[in-house]
Protein backbone atom coordinates (compact mmCIF):
# COMPACT_ATOMS: atom_id res chain seq x y z
CA UNK A 1 0.00 0.00 0.00
CA UNK A 2 2.92 2.30 0.79
CA UNK A 3 4.31 1.81 -2.71
CA UNK A 4 1.03 2.97 -4.30
CA UNK A 5 1.11 6.20 -2.26
CA UNK A 6 4.77 6.64 -3.08
CA UNK A 7 4.14 6.19 -6.82
CA UNK A 8 1.12 8.51 -6.67
CA UNK A 9 3.18 11.13 -4.85
CA UNK A 10 6.01 10.88 -7.40
CA UNK A 11 3.52 11.19 -10.25
CA UNK A 12 1.98 14.34 -8.76
CA UNK A 13 5.41 15.90 -8.12
CA UNK A 14 6.54 15.09 -11.67
CA UNK A 15 3.35 16.52 -13.15
CA UNK A 16 3.54 19.76 -11.17
CA UNK A 17 7.27 20.26 -11.70
CA UNK A 18 6.99 19.76 -15.48
CA UNK A 19 4.51 22.60 -15.87
CA UNK A 20 5.62 24.83 -18.71
CA UNK A 21 6.45 28.38 -17.89
CA UNK A 22 4.78 31.02 -19.99
CA UNK A 23 6.79 34.15 -20.63
CA UNK A 24 4.81 37.23 -19.86
CA UNK A 25 5.07 40.51 -21.65
CA UNK A 26 4.59 43.64 -19.58
CA UNK A 27 1.96 46.23 -20.36
CA UNK A 28 4.55 48.90 -21.30
CA UNK A 29 6.04 46.45 -23.84
CA UNK A 30 2.58 45.78 -25.30
CA UNK A 31 1.92 49.55 -25.46
CA UNK A 32 5.24 50.16 -27.28
CA UNK A 33 4.42 47.33 -29.69
CA UNK A 34 0.94 48.74 -30.36
CA UNK A 35 2.39 52.22 -30.98
CA UNK A 36 4.98 50.80 -33.40
CA UNK A 37 2.27 49.08 -35.46
CA UNK A 38 -0.14 52.04 -35.29
CA UNK A 39 2.56 54.46 -36.47
CA UNK A 40 3.62 52.06 -39.26
CA UNK A 41 7.28 52.39 -38.27
CA UNK A 42 8.91 48.94 -38.20
CA UNK A 43 11.48 46.72 -39.86
CA UNK A 44 11.27 42.95 -40.20
CA UNK A 45 14.34 40.76 -40.57
CA UNK A 46 13.73 37.09 -41.32
CA UNK A 47 15.66 34.08 -40.05
CA UNK A 48 13.88 31.48 -42.16
CA UNK A 49 12.23 31.28 -45.59
CA UNK A 50 9.61 28.64 -46.29
CA UNK A 51 9.06 28.20 -50.04
CA UNK A 52 6.29 26.06 -51.45
CA UNK A 53 7.80 22.59 -51.83
CA UNK A 54 7.62 21.51 -55.44
CA UNK A 55 9.50 18.98 -57.53
CA UNK A 56 11.94 21.69 -58.62
CA UNK A 57 12.66 22.71 -54.99
CA UNK A 58 13.21 19.06 -54.10
CA UNK A 59 15.76 18.86 -56.95
CA UNK A 60 17.59 21.87 -55.50
CA UNK A 61 17.73 20.09 -52.15
CA UNK A 62 19.08 16.95 -53.81
CA UNK A 63 21.82 18.98 -55.51
CA UNK A 64 23.11 20.14 -52.08
CA UNK A 65 23.12 23.81 -53.10
CA UNK A 66 21.39 24.99 -49.92
CA UNK A 67 23.43 25.92 -46.86
CA UNK A 68 23.60 23.57 -43.87
CA UNK A 69 20.48 23.22 -41.76
CA UNK A 70 18.23 24.02 -44.71
CA UNK A 71 15.77 21.80 -46.52
CA UNK A 72 13.46 22.24 -49.49
CA UNK A 73 10.74 23.37 -47.09
CA UNK A 74 12.82 25.62 -44.81
CA UNK A 75 15.82 27.71 -45.79
CA UNK A 76 18.04 29.27 -43.14
CA UNK A 77 18.53 33.00 -43.83
CA UNK A 78 20.81 33.78 -40.88
CA UNK A 79 23.80 35.61 -42.31
CA UNK A 80 21.94 36.56 -45.51
CA UNK A 81 20.91 40.16 -45.95
CA UNK A 82 17.10 40.52 -45.92
CA UNK A 83 14.54 43.00 -44.64
CA UNK A 84 11.10 44.48 -45.09
CA UNK A 85 10.67 48.02 -43.84
CA UNK A 86 7.41 49.91 -43.45
CA UNK A 87 7.72 53.61 -42.73
CA UNK A 88 4.41 55.44 -42.91
CA UNK A 89 2.95 54.80 -46.36
CA UNK A 90 6.26 53.61 -47.85
CA UNK A 91 7.63 50.11 -48.14
CA UNK A 92 11.18 48.97 -48.88
CA UNK A 93 12.42 45.40 -48.97
CA UNK A 94 15.04 42.98 -50.08
CA UNK A 95 13.86 39.41 -49.55
CA UNK A 96 15.70 36.52 -51.21
CA UNK A 97 13.27 34.35 -53.16
CA UNK A 98 13.41 30.58 -53.30
CA UNK A 99 10.81 28.86 -55.40
CA UNK A 100 9.34 28.58 -58.84
CA UNK A 101 8.46 31.47 -61.14
CA UNK A 102 6.13 31.63 -64.10
CA UNK A 103 7.27 34.01 -66.85
CA UNK A 104 8.11 37.68 -66.15
CA UNK A 105 11.80 37.06 -65.48
CA UNK A 106 14.00 40.03 -66.32
CA UNK A 107 16.77 39.54 -68.84
CA UNK A 108 19.82 38.30 -66.98
CA UNK A 109 17.74 37.31 -63.92
CA UNK A 110 18.35 40.62 -62.15
CA UNK A 111 15.08 40.57 -60.25
CA UNK A 112 15.41 37.25 -58.45
CA UNK A 113 14.86 38.77 -54.98
CA UNK A 114 11.62 40.44 -53.91
CA UNK A 115 12.44 44.13 -53.81
CA UNK A 116 9.90 46.80 -52.93
CA UNK A 117 10.56 50.51 -53.07
CA UNK A 118 7.43 52.60 -53.20
CA UNK A 119 4.03 53.20 -51.69
CA UNK A 120 1.82 50.74 -49.87
CA UNK A 121 -1.69 50.13 -51.16
CA UNK A 122 -4.71 48.82 -49.21
CA UNK A 123 -2.92 48.66 -45.84
CA UNK A 124 -5.07 47.08 -43.14
CA UNK A 125 -3.96 46.20 -39.58
CA UNK A 126 -6.25 44.24 -37.26
CA UNK A 127 -5.47 43.65 -33.59
CA UNK A 128 -6.15 40.08 -32.45
CA UNK A 129 -7.32 38.95 -29.01
CA UNK A 130 -3.75 37.95 -28.01
CA UNK A 131 -2.49 41.53 -28.77
CA UNK A 132 -0.86 40.36 -32.01
CA UNK A 133 -1.59 42.13 -35.28
CA UNK A 134 -2.56 40.75 -38.66
CA UNK A 135 -1.54 43.14 -41.42
CA UNK A 136 -2.43 42.89 -45.08
CA UNK A 137 -1.19 45.15 -47.86
CA UNK A 138 -0.38 45.32 -51.53
CA UNK A 139 3.01 46.33 -52.90
CA UNK A 140 4.76 46.43 -56.26
CA UNK A 141 8.25 45.32 -57.19
CA UNK A 142 9.92 46.19 -60.51
CA UNK A 143 7.64 44.00 -62.60
CA UNK A 144 5.26 42.24 -60.25
CA UNK A 145 2.40 42.89 -57.83
CA UNK A 146 2.34 41.23 -54.41
CA UNK A 147 -0.21 40.60 -51.70
CA UNK A 148 1.63 40.68 -48.38
CA UNK A 149 0.25 39.19 -45.17
CA UNK A 150 2.12 39.82 -41.92
CA UNK A 151 1.46 38.61 -38.39
CA UNK A 152 3.34 40.51 -35.69
CA UNK A 153 3.36 39.26 -32.10
CA UNK A 154 4.04 41.32 -28.96
CA UNK A 155 7.15 39.19 -28.33
CA UNK A 156 8.47 40.84 -31.55
CA UNK A 157 8.20 37.72 -33.73
CA UNK A 158 6.98 38.03 -37.30
CA UNK A 159 5.46 35.72 -39.87
CA UNK A 160 5.02 36.92 -43.47
CA UNK A 161 3.44 35.38 -46.53
CA UNK A 162 3.98 36.92 -49.96
CA UNK A 163 1.88 36.00 -52.97
CA UNK A 164 3.18 37.34 -56.28
CA UNK A 165 1.54 37.40 -59.68
CA UNK A 166 4.29 35.31 -61.27
CA UNK A 167 5.85 33.42 -58.34
CA UNK A 168 4.76 30.64 -56.07
CA UNK A 169 3.92 31.86 -52.52
CA UNK A 170 6.69 32.04 -49.93
CA UNK A 171 6.66 32.53 -46.17
CA UNK A 172 9.25 34.19 -43.95
CA UNK A 173 9.70 33.94 -40.18
CA UNK A 174 11.82 36.33 -38.15
CA UNK A 175 11.67 39.32 -35.84
CA UNK A 176 10.36 42.87 -35.94
CA UNK A 177 11.86 46.04 -34.47
CA UNK A 178 10.69 49.63 -34.29
CA UNK A 179 12.32 52.19 -36.55
CA UNK A 180 13.60 54.97 -34.33
CA UNK A 181 14.43 57.49 -37.05
CA UNK A 182 11.72 57.48 -39.72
Amino acid sequence: MKSIYLLLGLFIIATVSCKSSKSTISQPEIDAFTTMVANKQFRIESDWAYPQVTTAMQQVLNSRLLQGGSSAGGINLIGNSNFLRISGDSITSYLPYFGERQMNVAYGGGDSAIEFKGLIENYKAVQNSDNSYTISLEAKSHSENFNVYIKLSPNLRSDMTLNGTSRFPIQYRGSVAAINNP
